[in-house]
């Protein structure tokens, strides 16, 4: 790693009645000052105005705030040059480059002092709310925070409504006026719906101007503090923040030191800037694990998918109808799929192919009344079912040389599942799991809190943390999304939080364009495990009543695996619907899960999408190409691969009657010799995709 702070006046000039200070390329301008006592701040990118004019501020509970009769006592500027190296990740080094204004503030009335920390960087701007040891304000109860971000104009925007509870919702595409929650058609799977305002959003808000400009508003190392969404007023395009409250109501509990989390503005003409930016990592803290050695990426696949097309179930009985009404024994359905012959067929089927683990969902006791009850001790996270061999599964795993992966389901019961996560890491321990995959559907208890709630976020990251102090890795469904804590805690490997690939198999699903906003919006935060590998994509071969299907072509679902970061991928169909496709198996069987090198050739988002990743261990290339329900044809420039060099591409395309819905199988193979100076023309069909792996030779 390396650390350069230099201090120079050319970075802070000042304005009336403020400060002004600008990013590295010197394209991006924050400027701040108070008026009458109250904070405001703007920002300017290539001299036009992007945030107008807003108010900082926060409310305390006890009907006082730290937003009025603000004094300005002190300002420090620095600029910083930094590179670090994930232990997983895109690319071997991250540049972290930017500079600071830090504004002491001083509240004349009450004495008490409140920093502002402002970092531009040349794709965006953060800052954050700084609390200092004082004797006037010690622990402290936030009842709002008042950031606001006034818009310049009625931008177009990709939003989800701001739901506490879930994110598994299928993006809107429209103006910022015309945002309202009331007109959506809600009924597409998603259990959990905490939405009492029409104009609440989430983040990360993607958006564009009519200008060509791409904005984006997010947040940034959420540490004991709740998930900001954003409520929207329509007529005038400003969004304020809006924190989710606990179950009586107070947003966060708070001792002096501390810090808010950040809030970020990304800008750029360029949309690959957005995408491709890794600010919301450097504003996280460094990592706090010791020896990492135990951190690695793993493909894996699992007994998960045949339960969501209805082949087997997770639980043992099928239903509490069938235990035994005298002994209270369960009977079992004969469609379990967590058994022990089942198991082994997926171990075999992952050595046979060279995967590194399998996960198994459903081998414990408690599903049978595991959902919706609100129940507190359904799962004890050790007790398999009776057709299901912990010892004999683990030795035949390790004799195969595969890793069995852990899953914890805790039906949203958290303080049951802190209660027994010793005895459950102990259990990993004992018979060698690597990672877990936890679940966290239903509603909440302790009764009341939320997902995105402070007590649920130092949940996730408490459970990181104990996990990285048995050396163990996790991913966790349903939990509140990422904003980059894999950076301090990288075992946190990956997490789902947002609409994955699952809703295909028995909702609505998820649209085509769903593929290409994602990386601008959930993946900002961190890796995601969005489980592609879908070979059999209309459900009717499993039912021919069933209507579902993956809105994709089977060169897409490839593509996933390169436009999609994980280092945890999940080739998510069935051993026997590969088996069918060998041919185009063979590429998720060669795509590494982790990286020296990314590029970002083409992006808009809820359109395109193409990546190219380098190998983190050989010289080899891979390339992802995806788009939304428009077919497409593009040119890209192959200056990626090392000049001189010949490569043997390995091109997977749709076929040319490829279509997502009419005829999804259709793809073609080729192979050719390239180099640096050569180009390719990509050709994707609708809801299609292209992935070609560049080998050198």
């Amino acid at each position: 790693m390396t650390l350069v702070k230099t201090f120079f006046l050319f970075f802070l000039s000042f304005v009336a009645f403020g400060q002004e200070l600008i990013s590295p390329s010197g394209h991006l301008k924050v400027q701040f000052k108070l008026t009458n006592g109250v904070p405001y701040y703007s920002v300017v990118y290539k001299n036009k105005s992007i945030i107008k004019e807003s108010k900082l501020g926060i409310y305390l509970k006890e009907d006082s705030d730290l937003a009025s009769n603000l004094t300005l006592e002190k300002t420090a500027i620095e600029s910083v040059t930094n590179s670090w190296q994930p232990i997983l990740g895109e690319q071997n080094t991250i540049q972290d480059n930017y500079n600071q204004l830090t504004i002491q503030l001083l509240q004349q009335n009450t004495k008490r002092r409140v920093n502002l920390i402002f970092k531009a960087f040349d794709e965006g701007i953060a800052f954050r709310y700084e609390f200092p040891k004082q004797e006037n304000l010690n622990y402290f109860v936030i009842s709002d925070e008042k950031t606001e971000f006034n818009l310049t104009g009625n931008h177009k925007v990709f939003w989800i409504p701001g739901d506490f509870d879930s994110q598994e919702y299928v993006y809107n595409e429209n103006r910022i006026s015309d945002i309202d929650i009331s007109k959506l058609d809600l009924n597409n799977g998603v259990a959990l719906q905490s939405i009492k305002s029409k104009y609440r959003v989430q983040t990360p808000l993607q958006m564009k101007s009519d200008d060509g400009i791409y904005l984006n508003i997010f947040e940034a190392a959420v540490v004991n503090y709740p998930v900001m969404h954003l409520n929207v007023t329509t007529q005038n395009y400003q969004l304020t923040s809006q924190l989710v409250p606990n179950a009586i109501g107070d947003m966060a509990y708070l001792q002096t030191p501390c810090v808010s989390p950040w809030r970020t503005i990304m800008v750029s003409d360029d949309a690959r800037d957005i995408v491709g930016s890794k600010m919301i990592l450097n504003l996280n803290e460094p990592c706090k694990i010791e020896d990492t050695s135990f951190i690695k990426p793993m493909k894996y696949i699992g007994i998960w998918w045949e339960m969501h097309v209805g082949k087997s179930t997770w639980d043992y009985a099928g239903s509490q109808n069938a235990q035994n009404a005298a002994t209270k024994e369960l009977l079992p359905s004969g469609k379990h799929g967590a058994t022990t012959e089942n198991t082994k067929r997926y171990i075999d089927f992952a050595a046979k192919h060279g995967f590194d683990g399998v996960l198994v969902e459903g081998w414990n006791v408690g599903w049978e009344d595991w959902f919706g009850n609100w129940k507190e001790d359904v799962f004890d996270f050790t007790t398999p079912y009776p057709d299901y061999n912990l010892k004999e599964i683990n030795d035949y795993a390790k004799s195969k040389n595969v890793k069995m992966i852990m899953h914890h389901e805790t039906s949203g019961s958290v303080a049951n599942y802190e209660r027994h996560l010793d005895r459950a890491m102990n259990l990993m321990k004992q018979y060698g799991y690597p990672a877990v995959k936890s679940g966290y559907v239903g509603r909440i208890i302790p009764r009341g809190e939320f997902h995105d709630g402070q007590t649920m976020v130092n949940h996730f990251n408490f459970v990181a943390k104990r996990m990285a102090d048995n050396k163990l890795m996790v991913n966790s469904h349903e939990s509140s999304r990422p904003t980059g804590f894999s950076r301090t805690y990288p075992n946190y490997i990956a997490a789902e939080a947002a609409r994955g690939n699952e809703f295909n198999a028995w909702s609505s699903g998820n649209p085509p364009a769903h593929e290409t906003i994602l990386p601008f919006t959930r993946l900002l935060g961190g890796p995601m495990d969005y489980t592609p590998g879908i070979f059999e994509i209309k459900m009717n071969v499993y039912d021919p009543t069933k209507k579902e299907q993956v809105h994709t072509t089977l060169t897409k679902q490839l593509a996933l695996y390169v436009t999609m970061y994980s280092p945890l991928q999940m080739a998510a169909d069935l051993p026997e619907n590969y088996e069918k496709y060998l041919d185009a198996f063979q590429f998720i069987k060669d795509v590494p899960v982790d990286w020296q090198d990314s590029k970002y050739l083409e992006a808009e988002p809820g359109d395109y999408l193409t990546v190219v990743r380098k190998d983190k261990h050989s010289e080899n290339w891979f390339l992802g190409a995806i788009t939304d329900e428009n077919a497409r044809v593009s040119k890209i420039k192959l200056d990626f691969l090392t000049n001189g060099k010949k490569y043997k591409a390995t091109i997977y395309q749709d076929g040319k009657d490829a279509h997502w819905e009419k005829n999804p199988k259709s793809y073609t193979i080729k192979t050719i010799i390239v180099t640096s100076k050569d180009n390719l023309q990509l050709e994707l069909a609708s809801g299609g995709g292209t992935a070609i792996s560049f080998q050198i030779q």
